[in-house]
């Protein structure tokens, strides 16, 4: 009977020994996931983000090693959560979370779209994540083996570690140098809350502002009527197998064969530079010849508004000055991202989104029309324009290869990721797009121009997120590979230069129908990397931790041997501020500025207000004040429809995303049904700010209001007198 107990007890902590060990295994798991997603993707060669990742798993065991399995819980969640959204953003866009990135939090629509349905890249990855989380909070730990004096040692062992490796695997990228969290931390410290950058006197080299059309021209005056802009959601030059061949790069994921067979005649353009991330940076770009904000502040698109005669330098309305009947359309709602705004302020005069499409869809798809049914309807809308006896210009805007990509589950096997599923996809339907323009003879008396709004980059390389899309088919013969370096900034140019168009003196850029002899200066800002070439063929890398890299390149695209800028520490601080000034040539001689971001909107409220991110009115966001500067607010609201106990409005305040408590502006009165309130307040800026954003809640059970004004007025600006 005795050695029967003895035997249950020893079941019975043999049983607890295995619960503890199983749940020390799984949390193992959770901590090191980044460690294992890296040595999974590119094995051992990234010492040190591998070192990164170790680091940050033992900080975080040894946060969640003594808590209570619950305790434990609210910790690993998020940081699951955390990680499974850093892998959808690398695979979709090769490049780590920023702090940046917390505004879209705020945009339902992005948010909604993008998780509206399990269909990550990474989904074998995430679930693994999800269960091990689950599992490591089963039960308890034992804890004996977990001791702070244990790992302290190592974690120092490591950091030494990564600091003496540091400058030899600096030209690895961001990716390649930092776990997930720890770039996070680092990014968020090198744009601190109280962040008050001063302008720098720097001169602007004039290949970055100014307009150079004296190169040899490759033809007279074009023969095209009519100018078609087809603008591919994220896609690089890579795909395109002889571009790719020309940079000297091959693509191990896909290639976009079917697009390269139905364009036998086109002129490529290999060398072709995106300068940032994000769809409406890259349109702006494009269609109003400059470059878009080389950092992640107010897009420029939307600072146009107070620059009416700048927008009307665009190429929309320069088209429509001169008799073409301007048209955009894209496969996405127009409201996010303001494009309904922005479009017809550019000088579009037809603006339409996927309501216009009457063919549904042949699967489901979040973000609008699936790249076949765009090209079959865009095919249609041509047609109606070829019937009219006036010359237009149309821009297409696909958006199928936006994450979580636009293709059917059963086919998804097929192709190394769905990614990849939807870029074959893409390149079946343009290449129907483009064959069926030959064969409705739209190709004889139109210019059209493929390229993309960004890059969605490529793990063969960082830069590859820099590397742009540019095919061009014309009625004329053009040479095969047009040589010299271009970008999205150039296609404004470069279009009116084909039609002999007399250019604004704002726009700048190259034209792609003219042959350069000098080398060309190019900027961009993706993954978290400033890149300059000048015209003496000099290449900078920058991150935005501070490390630069620099040497001799031909280029701002292709595989280059850079060196630790090691004598000159304040590159990085001269490539910020050259890109400011950059980012700036809206307003920098403006005495007032006027941002509207109201006009009559009808908007519901929650019942409660659950989050002054979610639950946003304005997309008054991430504006800049410059130095010795004055702002004043007006807001205007009225009550639709009010609940018994009215309505309450709050307005916050927020710099780099973090709560502002310097300005406190007035409270809005309780508002009931037909009344009207308004605020009014004022604030100066004896320093810049940066990142400024309004965030302007109310809450009332089935409350409506009509937001008539929402003015941001900024006056005595300090003016540019260097760039």
């Amino acid at each position: 009977m005795a050695m029967n107990s003895f035997s249950s007890f020893q079941l019975a902590a043999w049983i607890v020994l295995l619960k503890r060990t199983v749940s020390l295994i799984f949390l193992i798991i959770v901590c090191f996931m980044p460690f294992i997603w890296r040595v999974v993707q590119w094995g051992g060669t990234q010492p040190l983000g591998l070192i990164s990742d170790a680091v940050v798993g033992l900080l975080v065991l040894l946060l969640v090693k003594n808590s209570h399995r619950w305790i434990r819980l609210t910790i690993l969640i998020p940081w699951a959560l955390f990680l499974i959204a850093t892998f959808e953003l690398v695979a979709a866009m090769q490049r780590f979370p920023s702090w940046q990135d917390v505004h879209y939090i705020s945009d339902p629509t992005f948010l909604g779209n993008s998780i509206s349905v399990f269909s990550l890249s990474s989904s074998g990855l995430a679930g693994l994540l999800l269960v091990a989380v689950l599992c490591s909070c089963m039960f308890p730990l034992q804890h004996r083996s977990l001791s702070c004096a244990r790992i302290f040692p190592l974690v120092a062992i490591l950091i030494v570690s990564y600091t003496l490796l540091s400058n030899r695997y600096s030209h690895q990228g961001v990716i390649g140098r930092y776990s997930p969290l720890h770039w996070l931390l680092v990014d968020t410290v090198a744009s601190p809350c109280s962040s008050e950058i001063s302008p720098r006197s720097i001169i602007v080299p004039s290949g970055l502002k100014t307009l150079d059309l004296d190169g040899v021209r490759l033809l007279a005056a074009g023969k095209a009527q009519n100018v078609l802009i087809v603008v591919l959601e994220g896609i690089p030059g890579l795909y395109y197998p002889e571009i790719a061949q020309a940079i000297g790069m091959v693509s191990k994921e896909t290639e976009m064969n079917t697009l390269a067979n139905s364009t036998p005649d086109a002129m490529l353009v290999p060398d072709f530079a995106v300068h940032s991330h994000q769809t409406i940076r890259g349109l702006y770009s494009m269609l109003c010849g400059d470059f878009s904000k080389l950092s992640w502040s107010t897009p420029k698109a939307f600072e146009l508004q107070n620059s009416p005669d700048r927008a009307q330098d665009c190429l929309p309305a320069q088209m429509a000055m001169n008799g073409w009947s301007t048209h955009y359309l894209q496969g996405a709602n127009l409201g996010f991202m303001s494009k309904d705004r922005v479009m017809p302020m550019i000088g579009f005069q037809h603006v339409r989104g996927n309501e216009w499409f009457s063919e549904a869809n042949p699967y489901p798809f979040e973000w609008g029309v699936v790249d076949s049914v765009f090209f079959q309807g865009a095919r249609k809308y041509i047609a109606n324009l070829q019937t009219k006896q006036q010359p237009w210009m149309l821009t297409l805007l696909t958006v199928g290869t936006h994450q979580p990509y636009a293709v059917p589950d059963e086919i998804v096997d097929n192709y190394p990721s769905r990614k990849m599923a939807s870029v074959a996809l893409l390149d079946r339907a343009l290449s129907e797009f483009i064959e069926n323009l030959r064969r409705d003879k739209v190709l004889e008396n139109t210019l059209v121009i493929v390229t993309s709004d960004e890059s969605h980059g490529s793990d063969l390389a960082n830069w590859i997120s820099s590397w742009g899309l540019a095919v061009i088919l014309a009625p004329e013969q053009l040479p095969r590979i047009k040589k010299g370096g271009f970008g999205l900034v150039d296609i404004t140019a470069s279009v009116l230069d084909y039609f002999g168009l007399q250019p604004p003196r704002t726009i700048i850029g190259r034209s792609f129908f003219r042959d350069y002899s000098n080398p060309r200066e190019m900027i961009s800002y993706t993954t978290s990397e400033h890149r300059w070439h000048t015209s003496d063929n000099q290449l900078y890398e920058c991150a935005d931790d501070g490390r630069c890299r620099a040497g001799e390149a031909d280029s701002l695209l292709g595989e280059h041997s850079l060196q630790v800028i090691q004598d000159n520490p304040d590159k990085h601080d001269q490539l910020v501020a050259l890109s400011a000034v950059l980012d700036n040539n809206l307003t920098a001689n403006k005495g007032k500025n006027l941002l509207k971001f109201a006009s009559g909107e009808i908007r519901n409220l929650p019942e409660t207000i659950t989050s002054e991110w979610a639950d946003n009115l304005v997309g008054a966001q991430y504006i800049d004040f410059p130095e010795n500067s004055q702002v004043h607010v007006s807001i205007k609201v009225r009550a639709i429809d009010a609940p018994t106990g009215g309505i309450a409005l709050k307005l916050f305040l927020k710099q780099s995303d973090c709560p502002f408590e310097d300005i406190v502006p007035p409270e809005f009165p309780i508002l009931y049904t037909g009344e009207e309130g308004k605020i009014e307040f004022n604030f100066n800026n004896q320093k810049a700010r940066q990142s400024f954003s309004f965030h302007f809640v109310g809450e009332g059970k089935d409350a409506v209001i009509q937001l008539d004004e929402f003015d941001v007025s900024i006056e005595g600006e300090e003016k540019n007198e260097t760039s």
